[in-house]
């Protein structure tokens, strides 16, 4: 495993890093909790040191199983990510921005984005008593709250490091401006975006700003939730309560498909799979400090810390940018 400095913190993260939204089961069609927790514990004992979760995944739940599948290991070795600001209990008492509206059963889920500083206190205390953790290594807002003033959560941030809850702050889906306005309150550590084969917009100008300005890039969906993996086009339908379904029809799917058959031949050289060759190329990236990677079983979560063992020449880099541009 590769392990990197994030940004202007202390904190080193791994290159490739266990994310957790699918085993909270929300939005993913369910989850199988033993393999969950068999999966985290695959991911460390492979290397994974950084483990990227959320209150909203499973309402709660992937933190719960982050909390258990971390026992008996040293905890100073780990760094656990979490998230705060998208709230579905009410307690905001209607304020906040509406996000979207979950359907769970028969209930629908009103989600809203809410980062003002006393819901920032209190999403941290659930968290860090979900994970039966004393300390959160880094905090991150999860989305952009429109009706809080960034200077305010910013703030609420900093004290949070002042009494030793978290040890470094970000943000999430934050704009080059938004970030330039939150480091003027705080120094946030890195900003955690989309980012794949397919979806490379920050590349424009998120990329070149962490760069001159010594901040972190953690990137999710780097398999597109499992369409880069090629597995989309060659098993089963996915569950109907799975937002994949939608998901995957803002892409070209032929020519994904297209594009996945012309890498084939040099992952078979490799002896990888589509979806390793594909995390490699994108914790290859420059600007990108560490690559999400979800698993919903053990052999999934090996094959994904494997992966940065995968060599790549120049030209097999020119070669798939090649391809990549005529999608």
């Amino acid at each position: 495993m590769e392990y990197r400095k994030l940004g202007n913190s202390e904190l080193e993260l791994s290159a490739i890093a266990y994310g957790a939204f699918a085993i909270g089961g929300t939005l993913w069609g369910g989850n199988e909790q033993k393999d969950s927790i068999a999966s985290v514990r695959a991911s460390i004992e492979n290397g994974v040191t950084t483990i990227d979760t959320a209150p909203f995944y499973g309402f709660g739940l992937s933190e719960e199983m982050i909390g258990q599948a971390i026992k008996g290991y040293d905890r100073s070795k780990i760094q656990l990510l979490s998230k705060f600001g998208l709230v579905w209990d009410g307690s905001n008492q209607g304020r906040g921005e509406h996000f979207f509206d979950v359907n769970e059963g028969n209930k629908t889920i009103p989600i809203y984005k809410y980062a003002a500083k006393a819901n920032v206190i209190k999403e941290v205390e659930e968290s860090l008593t979900h994970m039966q953790t004393d300390y959160i290594d880094l905090l991150q807002l999860h989305w952009p709250d429109q009706t809080t003033p960034i200077h305010e959560t910013m703030e609420a941030l900093d004290l949070l490091i002042q009494q030793g809850k978290i040890r470094a702050a970000a943000v999430s889906n934050y704009s080059v401006d938004q970030v330039e306005e939150a480091r003027k309150t705080l120094q946030i550590a890195s900003n955690q975006m989309g980012y794949s084969m397919l979806n490379r917009s920050i590349e424009k100008d998120l990329v070149p700003y962490a760069l001159e300005h010594q901040l972190g890039i953690i990137v999710y969906s780097p398999m597109e939730r499992g369409l880069l993996t090629g597995k989309y086009f060659t098993s089963g339908q996915l569950k109907d309560n799975d937002h994949r379904n939608g998901y995957f029809q803002q892409f070209n799917l032929e020519q994904v498909a297209l594009f996945l058959d012309k890498i084939k031949p040099l992952a078979h050289a490799k002896g990888v799979t589509i979806g390793q060759l594909v995390l490699r190329w994108t914790s290859l990236q420059p600007g990108i400090t560490s690559v999400l990677a979800g698993s919903r079983n053990a052999e999934q979560a090996r094959a994904n810390a494997q992966a940065i063992q995968i060599h790549l020449t120049p030209e097999e880099m020119s070669f798939i940018q090649t391809e990549l541009a005529k999608i």
